[in-house]
């Protein structure tokens, strides 16, 4: 896992025991931890591309390829949204880690 600008926000202790639980060898807690990290990526660049005005996309993607780890990046985007997007993110990763731990224990809400 490489480390990326928005890293702070994710508390994923929950995950790590529920991921702990359920495999069974080094290789599957692994494979699991890959596509937590996976789905963490994607939703997170999702949802700031959601917020954040078509025009600037382009130029967000190249500043996050060139340094993904600079949190200065939040100064970008709170420039560009207006709105406080590192709270915001915080919000949507917090719930991520909610939909992780539903589908890792088996408690899928309807």
């Amino acid at each position: 896992m490489s480390k990326l600008f928005f890293d702070h926000l994710l508390v994923y202790e929950e995950v790590e025991k529920g991921i702990d639980k359920i495999a069974k060898t080094h290789e599957e807690r692994d494979e699991l931890w890959k596509i937590v990290d996976e789905l963490v990526h994607h939703r997170a660049l999702g949802f700031i591309l959601d917020k954040l005005p078509r025009a600037h996309h382009e130029e967000f993607l190249e500043k996050f390829h060139q340094s993904p780890q600079d949190e200065a990046l939040f100064a970008y985007l709170k420039e560009k949204i207006g709105d406080n997007i590192e709270e915001l993110l915080r919000q949507e990763l917090g719930n991520l880690a909610y939909e992780l731990l539903e589908e890792i224990s088996g408690t899928k809400q309807k």
